[in-house]
C-alpha cells in the first residue's frame, strides 16, 4: 500500500487534488476499497498472496522458449499469485534473459548495437494483456519466444467492437479501473494510444508492424525480433528531426519506407483508415514537406517515399517496377500480349514483373479493354486476354 500511495503521489499524470487525499481516500478514489474492506481490484493490487489465489482469476504468466524446430527448450512461470499485476510487468521484463540480448546492425561505415526487443514495446504489450484479459475466467498469459519473434497470447477475445484490424484505433477497455491505475502510475499510455506507441516504436526502428490475430478464446500479438531494414531507422530519425513529425506521421512514413509504395487502398488497409479523408489525417504534412510523393489519381493513387530521401539513407539500392507509371505498364502489357496471346492475368503479371501487384495489372487490363485495345474470352480465373486486332479464338 505504501508503494502504491507513493507511486500515485509521485506521478505527473495525477491531479494535485487527488494527490492531496489521505491514504484511505486514495484507496476509495481508485475503487480499491469500500470502507475497511478491499474490493476484488484492491485484492489484485494490494492483497496478500493467499487472497489473490482465493480470487481464482488472478493473472498467471508463462514464458516458453522454442528452438528453430519448434521444440520447447526453456520455461519460466509466474503462477503463485505472489505478485500483483503491476509487479508482474517488472518481474517478467527483469527475469527473462532474452530481453537482455542485443545484436549489431550495419549503419553506413559503422555498426550499431540494438536490443533484440524494445523495452517500451514489450512492457506495453504486457500491460495491454493484463488490462484487457477477462477477470471473470481463468487463463494464463503466454509469452512464446521463438528465434525470430515474440508472441504474446492473452486468454479471452477482444472487447466488443474491436477487431485485429481496428486495434490501431480502438480505445475500448475491458477493465476500466485497472487501466486507470496503470495509466496514473505511468505504466501504460493514455486511452487509445497504447497500440499506436507499439506501431510507432517498431516501424521507426525498421521492424515490421505488429501482427494481431483472434481465435475462439485467445488474442495473439506477434512482433519480430530482428530489424528488417536498418536504413528506415535513419530515415525516420532524420525526417523527424527536420519536420517534428507526429506519431501518426512517423507510423505512415515507416509503413511506406518498408514497401516500394502503396496504393491509397493498400495504405488505408495498413493503417485501418477508412476513406481518403481519414487517410489524409495519417499523411499529415508528409505530402506538403515532400517526404512522400504520389502517382495516379483517386483510389488508384500510389504513395511512396520521395526518391531523394531514399537515396540519402541508401534505401534506393534496388530498382523495381512496383511504381511504374500507368502508361508504361500498359505498353508492357501490350508488348507481352503481342508475343503471348490468350494469356491469363497471372501469366502476364509473372512475365512483366511479379513486384507489380496483381490488382494493378488487372486494373490496367480493364483500362485497355475499355479503350478497345485488348479483348478477352472466358470469365474469372479462366479469362484470357489478347490484342483486339488478333481476334479471339473459340474455346
Amino acid at each position: 500500500m505504501a508503494r502504491f500511495v507513493a507511486g500515485i503521489r509521485d506521478s505527473d499524470r495525477v491531479k494535485d487534488s487527488v494527490k492531496e487525499k489521505s491514504d484511505d481516500e486514495l484507496l476509495t478514489h481508485y475503487g480499491l476499497a469500500q470502507g475497511q474492506t478491499l474490493t476484488r481490484l484492491g485484492v489484485l493490487l494490494l492483497g496478500t498472496q493467499a487472497d489473490r489465489r482465493a480470487l481464482g482469476t488472478a493473472p498467471l504468466v508463462q514464458a516458453i522458449k522454442y528452438d528453430e524446430q519448434g521444440q520447447k527448450i526453456n520455461k519460466w512461470v509466474w503462477d503463485d499469485c505472489a505478485l500483483s499485476p503491476v509487479e508482474l510487468v517488472d518481474a517478467v521484463w527483469r527475469e527473462l534473459p532474452d530481453f537482455r540480448e542485443s545484436y549489431e546492425v550495419a549503419e553506413g561505415l559503422y555498426r550499431r548495437s540494438v536490443p533484440a526487443y524494445d523495452e517500451k514495446v514489450v512492457r506495453e504489450l504486457l500491460v495491454n494483456a493484463l488490462v484487457h484479459r477477462p477477470y471473470t475466467q481463468q487463463g494464463d498469459i503466454y509469452l512464446n519466444l521463438h528465434p525470430e519473434r515474440l508472441e504474446v497470447v492473452n486468454p479471452g477475445r477482444l472487447p466488443l467492437g474491436v477487431t485485429p484490424r481496428t486495434m490501431l484505433h480502438a480505445s475500448r477497455r475491458r477493465n476500466e479501473g485497472l487501466a486507470r491505475l496503470f495509466h496514473d502510475l505511468g505504466l501504460m499510455e493514455r486511452e487509445g494510444s497504447g497500440f499506436d506507441l507499439v506501431y510507432d516504436r517498431l516501424l521507426s526502428q525498421g521492424r515490421p508492424a505488429p501482427f494481431a490475430e483472434e481465435g475462439p478464446d485467445w488474442v495473439k500479438v506477434t512482433i519480430q525480433r530482428r530489424i528488417g531494414k536498418p536504413e528506415v531507422m535513419r530515415l525516420v530519425s532524420e525526417a523527424d528531426a527536420r519536420f517534428q513529425l507526429t506519431q501518426r506521421e512517423r507510423i505512415t512514413l515507416g509503413v511506406l519506407a518498408q514497401s516500394e509504395g502503396l496504393t491509397a487502398r493498400e495504405l488505408g488497409a495498413a493503417l485501418a483508415a477508412e476513406g481518403l479523408d481519414e487517410l489524409a489525417v495519417w499523411l499529415g504534412q508528409l505530402l506538403r514537406s515532400g517526404l512522400v510523393q504520389t502517382q495516379g489519381k483517386t483510389s488508384g493513387m500510389r504513395y511512396f517515399v520521395a526518391p531523394d530521401w531514399l537515396r540519402v539513407v541508401q534505401l534506393d539500392r534496388k530498382t523495381t517496377l512496383s511504381r511504374i507509371a500507368p502508361h508504361r505498364l500498359q505498353a508492357l502489357i501490350l508488348e507481352d500480349l503481342a508475343r503471348y496471346p490468350d494469356s491469363s492475368t497471372a501469366d502476364i503479371n509473372r512475365r512483366i514483373g511479379v513486384e507489380i501487384s496483381a490488382k494493378t495489372v488487372k486494373r490496367s487490363l480493364d483500362d485497355l479493354t475499355a479503350a478497345g485495345q485488348v479483348s478477352h474470352a472466358g470469365e474469372r480465373r479462366w479469362r484470357r486476354y489478347r490484342l483486339q486486332q488478333q481476334g479471339i479464338k473459340d474455346k
